[in-house]
């Protein structure tokens, strides 16, 4: 399906490539405006620019491109190629850029954002990590700045005030994660002022497939502090004497059951019975996740022990998932599986997923290096068509046949004994694997055969750019953990290499890129094999696989398991087909499930919207007091009175209002105050319901796979039940405010939540997880948790 579909979007995407034919054109007639734009002052490019109706006007269009080569040739030493500008110019279009490694995206997506600067736009450039974010604001800022374009960037150590000026910027960079977060922050704001994240505008993504397609599914989600269930240690005991026979994991290894005999060893030991009404909603879940963090969370695959706590390792990046956690008791369980100390659990105040996030931009446009691969997801799920950009210079990196043996042992016999024979020759290695316990397990074997190396994984990435860059050096050998992402360049002979040292390692055979199995995706591999061949330097690629890899076992079964006639287990043409077939697997897998997410949130998505939309209304209005005023006008007029009403006569007592319910009043509340203590009223309780709601859809979301037991369709009946819950949640939300309005104490100090037993969490915490909505479980808990938390 992988191989067709890419067929299949070649031939779509030929109109892209008409297109390009224009910007070529462009970009020629771009030369006859070069002495113009060298004649300029620097403090002239701005001007020039401004001037320009580049949106509209061929010729001015042209005239920016000579201003943008000029400009970055002044500024950053770094005079555009042609390729570059056309994929400005793509981008300028909206379209995602296929450029190869080491082609210069950075400085087209800098381009790009000047130019929808110039048209009168907005633009967040929008990476996959921090480091990656802050390096392109600091290094394209001499550019920026010769157009008067200001620009900011921001991390995830940014304080609000940062965020607020970041954001002030035309252009901000930041990583997908920290803009999705202010996003969701902005959901706590009590007061217009306090909103951070602005109006979505134009979105640039770099590794626009990671963001896209890898992560577009990962629900980013705030959380209140809340002391919630810990793991219970009786129960950790029981789970870590399991045998095999006692738990069941799906063929994914992403879902783990009790079989009936480990059920009936838990009631054994612990003396319940687990499905009884006493048991089934607190000590069966408690079994549930200690199960899932003890057989399915390995420690060095997804995540490490560093200074006494756990710390996740986001499996997308290859890197510690700073500040971030796992939610529904699973944090508390493998902390007690590592014999830690267990922290609190936390409640769900919003989530937005990355494709909802993304797709509150009016414009996007991307940049990556393998685009072509994730083209059937960017049009079907995006609107967006890719524009294959050609290398400046020819690529003419050698990608060798895999080589696929019968097992990992055979394999990795074979793989250290090819290394070290690359290695003897001096030329530099590159090894990307695929989770810290392979990199170390690796360098292990490595070391024993006598060939040095350097590692990059979770444990180390704070030193990642050092070591990267490093790799190009004569008898470097790097093991690295998941490529994509790491944006730093490897230069042969190394970042500061002379000429001379540069042609050393080209007449070695340039970089020798080896990969220690195929990924789920070919664009992966492909992420990894364009570390090598950059700008024309010679290099390899090649890949060894295993049938007892990962995607082998997951996505094939066999009657019999394939053999190999040969003394050293290799598989020869065999093996390379299975391993194909398998990658094609995966690949319709990963598009089937992105179609069905992608169909069960969206409903959500547009609950969410209307929520957010509500939610804007009352910050910047005085709808909040308004609304409560009407439905509450004796305890309103009591509040600006300063008293309570005056009781009624005998006779109107049938009439007179009831005040046995309201709270005290002890002076006259201004208007203001009153409006903004109606506004936190109301805020609290909308909130609190679209919380609610959450919980309920993740409750309905957990089970639904049921409804296809009975013949039901799941989509529709998922999209029945949340619909009817949704249609209750504004009178639900309006009668409690109602409630606390009348009850609570209300002074010129403002209202009073906390004594009237409406506390809003000041301490929060983010996190992300990778969901399967169509696994065969049926807990809550564990809906294929692999992802990262915060």
């Amino acid at each position: 399906m992988g191989k067709l579909s890419n067929t299949m979007w070649r031939i779509l995407g030929a109109q892209s490539g008409r297109n390009q034919s224009k910007s070529v054109a462009l970009i020629e007639k771009a030369a006859a405006h070069d002495d113009w734009a060298a004649g300029l002052d620097d403090d002239e490019f701005a001007g020039a620019a401004r001037e320009l109706e580049i949106a509209t006007d061929l010729v001015d269009r042209a005239k920016f491109l000579a201003l943008v080569r000029e400009a970055a040739d002044r500024s950053l030493q770094l005079r555009p190629y042609d390729v570059q500008l056309q994929g400005s110019l793509r981008m300028l279009e909206g379209d995602v850029v296929e450029m190869a490694t080491g082609e210069g995206k950075t400085l087209s997506g800098a381009i790009a954002a000047i130019g929808h600067v110039l048209i009168g736009h907005k633009v967040h450039v929008i990476s996959v990590n921090d480091y990656l974010a802050n390096r392109d604001a600091e290094w394209m800022k001499p550019l920026f700045d010769m157009f008067g374009v200001s620009v900011g960037a921001i991390a995830e150590s940014s304080t609000a005030a940062d965020r607020r000026a970041a954001y002030d910027s035309d252009v901000v960079y930041g990583s997908v994660n920290e803009i999705g977060f202010d996003v969701l922050r902005d959901q706590l704001a009590v007061r217009e002022a306090d909103l951070i994240a602005p109006k979505p505008d134009v979105a640039i993504i770099d590794e626009a497939d990671s963001v896209l397609v890898d992560e577009a599914l990962v629900p980013l989600i705030l959380a209140g502090s809340a002391t919630g269930e810990v793991a219970d240690a009786a129960i950790a005991d029981v789970v870590s004497r399991m045998k095999n026979k006692h738990y069941e994991i799906d063929t994914e290894g992403r879902n783990i059951s009790l079989t009936d005999e480990g059920a009936s060893f838990v009631e054994d030991e612990l003396g319940v019975d687990l499905y009884s009404e006493a048991h089934v909603g607190t000590t069966l879940v408690h079994t549930n996740i200690a199960l899932y963090a003890y057989y399915l969370l390995e420690r060095d695959v997804h995540y490490i022990v560093r200074d006494g706590e756990v710390k996740l390792i986001n499996s997308s990046r290859g890197r510690v998932a700073q500040l971030q956690r796992w939610p529904d008791g699973v944090q508390a369980a493998v902390e007690l599986k590592e014999k830690l100390d267990q922290t609190d659990s936390g409640e769900v105040i919003d989530t937005i997923t990355v494709q909802a996030l993304i797709g509150r931009y009016p414009k996007v446009c991307g940049m990556t290096g393998t685009a072509l691969a994730a083209g059937e997801q960017f049009r079907q799920f995006y609107d967006l068509f890719v524009s294959q950009i050609p290398p400046n210079t020819e690529n003419i990196r050698v990608d060798m046949p895999d080589r696929v043996f019968d097992s990992k042992a055979n394999k990795v016999e074979a793989l250290v004994e090819y290394l070290k024979e690359v290695h003897e020759t001096g030329q530099p290695i590159l090894i990307g694997t695929h989770d810290v316990a392979e990199s170390e397990e690796l360098a292990y074997f490595l070391e024993k055969a006598g060939v040095g190396c350097v590692v990059l994984n979770a444990k180390n990435d704070a030193q990642e750019a050092a070591i990267i860059a490093d790799a190009g050096k004569r008898d470097a050998v790097t093991v690295s953990t998941q490529m994509a992402g790491r944006g730093t360049d490897i230069r042969l002979g190394g970042p500061d290499a002379t000429t001379e040292e540069h042609d050393e390692i080209a007449e070695l055979g340039g970089l020798c890129v080896v990969g220690t199995g195929r990924y789920d995706t070919e664009r992966l591999d492909n992420q990894l094999r364009g570390r090598a061949g950059r700008q024309g330097d010679p290099g390899t690629s090649v890949f060894f696989s295993s049938l007892e890899d990962p995607l082998v076992t997951r996505n094939l079964s066999f009657k019999r398991d394939p053999e190999s006639s040969e003394p050293d287990g290799s598989m020869g043409a065999r093996g390379n087909e299975l391993i194909e077939q398998a990658q094609r697997v995966a690949e319709g897998v990963m598009l089937e499930l992105h179609s069905n997410t992608w169909r069960y949130n969206k409903l959500v998505n547009q609950q969410r919207d209307i929520i957010v939309g509500r939610r804007m209304e009352l910050l910047s209005t005085d709808e909040a007091l308004t609304s409560l005023a009407e439905l509450e006008p004796v305890r309103y007029e009591s509040l600006l009175a300063g008293r309570l009403p005056a009781p009624a006569d005998d006779e109107d007592a049938d009439d007179a209002p009831d005040t046995a319910d309201f709270g005290p009043v002890t002076e006259k509340v201004d208007k203001e105050v009153l409006e903004q203590a109606a506004r936190e009223i109301m805020l609290y309780h909308l909130d609190r319901a679209w919380s609610d709601h959450l919980a309920f859809v993740s409750d309905v979301r957990s089970s639904i796979h049921l409804r296809a037991i009975g013949r039901e369709s799941p989509l529709d009946e998922f999209h029945r039940l949340i619909l009817a819950e949704f249609t209750k949640l504004p009178n639900e939300a309006v009668e409690a405010a109602r409630k606390t309005f009348r009850e609570a104490t209300i002074t010129n100090a403002g209202v009073d939540l906390d004594s009237a037993g409406r506390h809003r969490s000041t301490s929060t915490w983010t996190y992300m997880v990778h969901d399967n909505l169509f696994s065969s479980g049926g807990a809550k808990m564990l809906q294929g948790i692999i992802g990262v938390f915060r």
